[in-house]
């Protein structure tokens, strides 16, 4: 059996396809299986696939469905795979140089859960960002720090002991944005000693037309959706009082000041700003007196205070000149 199954999720990527499968297969070890699952592309990604899969077939097991979403095609790749651990890799992304050897020495430290750290980059390999996994150091639990709640929610930039979903029955919710925010809280509540490796590993792509810079006002609508599933799971374990202020903030944190600032850029006279606002006064009353909100940055506390007040347009304005500012770098 493997340590580890690297699940790629597949949907019209032929021009970064081959980047992302060849920084995987840099490392030779028997210890990796890749799980290429082919979510119906209608480009050239299914025929790359196939023949790294012809040229590998030892490393790369390819499997092609419908077109049903990323969270489906992940699920796909978890019902398929045999290793201990699961890394699940974008197919747009790539890992770091000498970053796969070093993963599958970390597995010996026996985390069910291993953050990492990763770099932003623009198409051309330029380094935009780095950005941190989680704070911590060392062997930790979600209660002995409930603010990892606020770490980055991305399935990506970690390593998942399998067993946390096989065990739980947790998968990916299937056609909806948002599914990492909707399922890594949910696991760490399972997990028993979790760990973090201030190393660089993931290099994530930023460019124009991928998901997470799709700019779609109605699809944001789903981080209720998603908020609410966390929500859900975390009173289903007896744990929504315990982690109560924590779950408030993540909701600021990604109801306001993330899905709202893509509204308010997107289509700054949306009403979608507005009922995402009601849906968390309706599910958090008294978030204005979160007490994490002070250790926002003042920056953050401004654009809430804007979004609080309907200011719109001023909402607009600010966050327009700091996405020129940004896509100047990219």
């Amino acid at each position: 059996m493997p340590r580890l199954s690297i699940i790629i999720p597949i949907y019209n990527v032929e021009l970064y396809l081959p980047a992302c499968l060849d920084s995987v297969l840099a490392f030779p070890t028997e210890d990796c299986e890749i799980i290429a699952v082919d979510d119906g592309s209608t480009d050239g990604s299914r025929a790359l696939a196939e023949d790294y899969a012809r040229r590998y077939p030892r490393r790369i097991r390819l499997i092609s469905r419908e077109n049903r979403g990323l969270g489906a095609a992940r699920n796909t790749g978890i019902d398929a795979a045999g290793g201990e651990y699961l890394l699940f890799l974008d197919s747009d992304d790539t890992l770091a140089p000498g970053a796969l050897k070093e993963m599958l020495e970390a597995l010996d430290r026996g985390w069910d859960i291993l953050f990492f750290d990763y770099v932003s980059v623009n198409i051309k390999g330029r380094v935009l960002a780095y950005q941190s996994g989680c704070d911590r150091e060392g062997g930790f639990r979600l209660a002995d720090d409930p603010a990892l709640l606020f770490a980055p929610p991305s399935a990506c930039n970690k390593l998942w002991r399998r067993s946390l979903f096989t065990g739980s029955g947790i998968r990916f919710p299937e056609g909806l944005w948002f599914e990492d925010l909707a399922t890594c809280p949910r696991l760490y509540l399972r997990a028993g000693q979790m760990g973090a490796v201030h190393r660089p590993w993931l290099r994530y792509l930023q460019r124009p037309g991928s998901i997470t810079r799709a700019k779609d006002p109605l699809r944001n609508r789903e981080i209720i959706p998603a908020i609410n599933l966390v929500l859900e799971d975390f009173w289903a374990q007896g744990c929504l009082q315990t982690y109560g202020q924590e779950l408030e903030m993540l909701a600021v944190q990604h109801q306001l000041l993330a899905a709202t600032v893509r509204v308010n850029l997107a289509r700054p006279g949306s009403s979608l700003q507005r009922e995402l606002l009601r849906d968390l006064d309706a599910k958090f009353p008294r978030w204005r007196e979160n007490p994490y909100l002070s250790r926002l940055p003042a920056r953050h506390r401004l654009l809430l205070r804007l979004m609080d007040r309907g200011q719109y347009p001023a909402l607009y304005a600010l966050m327009t000149a700091n996405a020129l500012v940004r896509q100047k770098a990219i």
